[in-house]
């Protein structure tokens, strides 16, 4: 019934498992931004793959067709900080592990894996 009020019980689980949800949401938009925007050729587009290889873990991978452009972090010019380049540091912070894997040519994979438990 809309409006009804909600169990409890299921509220607070829900809001005890929505926190879990947050770093991977955010790593999802990076990865897919980073390679929409830096790793796109004309008439390709990127791959998206979530999978949970173990029941504790979150696999996140973006394929796409520029292995010849690796994620760039910030670097710092004459002592300001840089306008970008900071996704790679926000998905290392976020992530329980990450990594390139390059091939098979012209590809790379950027993958990363989050906890799935608090």
């Amino acid at each position: 019934m809309p409006g009804a009020p909600r169990r409890p019980s299921s509220f607070s689980a829900r809001r005890r498992t929505a926190g879990i949800w947050d770093p991977a949401r955010l790593i999802v938009a990076e990865l897919a931004a980073n390679a929409a925007l830096h790793g796109r050729v004309a008439g390709r587009g990127f791959r998206l793959t979530l999978s949970v290889p173990r029941p504790t873990v979150l696999r996140i991978e973006v394929r796409d067709t520029r292995g010849d452009r690796p994620p760039v972090t910030s670097r710092v010019a004459d002592g300001r900080p840089a306008e970008s380049g900071y996704g790679p540091l926000l998905v290392e912070q976020l992530s329980c592990h990450w990594g390139i894997r390059y091939g098979p040519a012209p590809t790379k994979t950027v993958r990363a894996e989050v906890r799935l438990v608090r």
